[in-house]
């Protein structure tokens, strides 16, 4: 399994998982098996960009400018954000990472959970900004540059490849199939809908 935890450690990533749980409207065990199909997917994600051309030197460059890590130290601050809009900020790390294929991850964890597509499209959204705050913190700690974020990202692909999570089949699966985005695939619109409707 690979989860909040494993990113952030275990007092701050199950704290993270209560809070994240309260936002949705679900029970954590069900929030965390979330959790872990799709942190992976968005690890995943990022490690198959950053092996892309240009790829690696983007996610440098977006750290540099957008996030250093400082988000980790109050993540109180984000979930108080989502809780009354869906964060931009989470939207656009999804369209960099997903493209078009944003609402087919939603789906492929909703699906596999039995959370709600709106819940998950707000979990994303949350877990995005994380994902990028923890790689900006190991970049600022380790003085790594684009190559050597590719390596860390690779190195978490075969962590998480290598957990015994019967849920990677899931996230491998996802990139192998040939989606193609739609006007469904609006996360804004998918979490905003649900919630709306609560």
């Amino acid at each position: 399994m690979f989860s909040l935890e494993d990113l952030l450690g275990q007092q701050q990533g199950t704290q993270a998982v209560d809070q994240i749980s309260q936002m949705l409207g679900a029970n954590p065990t069900t929030t965390n098996s979330a959790i872990q199909i799709a942190l992976p997917l968005i690890l995943s994600g990022l490690a198959r960009n950053a092996s892309q051309p240009n790829g690696a030197e983007s996610l440098n460059n977006a750290l540099e400018q957008d996030h250093n890590g400082g988000i980790l130290d109050n993540l109180g601050l984000l979930f108080e954000q989502n809780q009354q809009t869906p964060q931009t900020d989470g939207l656009g790390i999804l369209g960099h990472i997903f493209g078009q294929k944003q609402g087919a991850a939603a789906q492929e964890v909703s699906q596999n959970t039995g959370l709600d597509i709106g819940q998950v499209a707000k979990l994303l959204m949350i877990l995005a900004p994380i994902v990028m705050g923890y790689l900006g913190k190991q970049k600022q700690q380790n003085n790594l540059g684009a190559d050597g974020l590719s390596n860390l990202l690779q190195e978490k692909q075969q962590q998480i490849q290598s957990s015994g999570n019967p849920m990677m089949d899931i996230v491998a699966n996802f990139f192998d199939k040939n989606q193609d985005g739609s006007a469904m695939d609006d996360l804004a619109s998918m979490a905003s809908n649900y919630f709306s409707r609560r």
